[in-house]
Formats: structure tokens, sequence, C-alpha cells
């Protein structure tokens, strides 16, 4: 029964997925986006990791698109020029696309047509919990932790400084 839910869900998660990257509208990509990381939460409460589907609502459904948001609308973007669809870059990223999702067509055939399914292992009653991923976050991934904070803080700096220019 879960799965006739899952697929769905996943499937609606990559739609939107592609909205984002395809929408021109710079508000419309970033609701995708927020709809998306929605989708993402649904998916990982079916994998029984309700934490982090709360944090993913709460964290990047919430603060992280609301930043985001307040720096699209900080920077007043216009309609953009075409002369992005010029590039050469373009053609190789296509390529790279185009392979990437005969790739993943291949791999969702060879799925389904799999007659030896083999059952999932079992999940460990302590998996997802607060305190198993404070303890992970704070000891094996301080580092990622920390570089992602600064990241966070150097891009809302630039868009300051970006829409500050902007101004003057």
């Amino acid at each position: 029964m879960e799965l006739l839910i899952f697929y769905p869900i996943a499937l609606l998660c990559v739609a939107l997925a592609l909205a984002v990257v395809l929408t021109r509208n710079p508000i419309n990509s970033a609701m995708c986006l927020i709809g998306m990381m929605l989708g993402l939460a649904i998916v990982f409460a079916f994998t029984q990791a309700h934490f982090i589907a709360i944090l993913q609502i709460i964290i990047y459904a919430g603060a992280i698109m609301v930043l985001f948001m307040f720096v699209i609308m900080l920077l007043n973007l216009k309609e953009d020029s075409r002369s992005w669809m010029a590039r050469d870059k373009n053609k190789l990223l296509t390529g790279l696309t185009a392979v990437l999702l005969v790739g993943a067509v291949y791999k969702f055939i060879d799925v389904i047509t799999q007659t030896d399914f083999k059952a999932p292992q079992a999940v460990p009653d302590s998996f997802g919990t607060v305190a198993l991923i404070g303890e992970f976050l704070f000891t094996d991934f301080v580092l990622p932790f920390e570089v992602a904070s600064v990241l966070l803080l150097a891009a809302m700096v630039g868009a300051v400084v970006l829409a500050k220019n902007k101004l003057d």
C-alpha cells in the first residue's frame, strides 16, 4: 500500500525538480522548490525517518526558502536576456542530461522487471532519532555542517552587496 503513495510522490518530486530548472520566473522556480522539498519530506516519512522529515519541512521548506524568497525579492530580478540560449555549453549540458535520462529510464525499467526482489533490511530502532542525528552531526559531520553555515552566510552577504550596488 505504501508503494501506491510513494511512487506518485516520488514522480511529483522529480517533476517539481525539473520545473525548478526549466521555469524562467525565479518566484515560480522557488515555489516549485518548496513543493519538491515538501514531497521529499513525505518520502523521508515513508522511510521511517520522521525527525528528518520534520527538519526538512521546518528548516528547508520553511527557513531556507524564506531566505531564498527574500534574496529574490531583494535583487528585484527582471526578465532575463535570452543570451544564455546561444552558449555552446548548453549543447554539452543537453547531451549530458540526455545520457542521464537514458540511464535513469534504463534503471527504472531494470528495477521494475527484476524478478528476484530482495526484501529491505530491517531498520534499527535508533535510526533517525534526535540523539543519533545529534551525535553524527557534531562528531563525524561537524566540518560539513560548519562549511554549509559559512556558505549560507556568504550568500546572504553577497545578496546584500549586490542589492546595495543596484540602489547606488
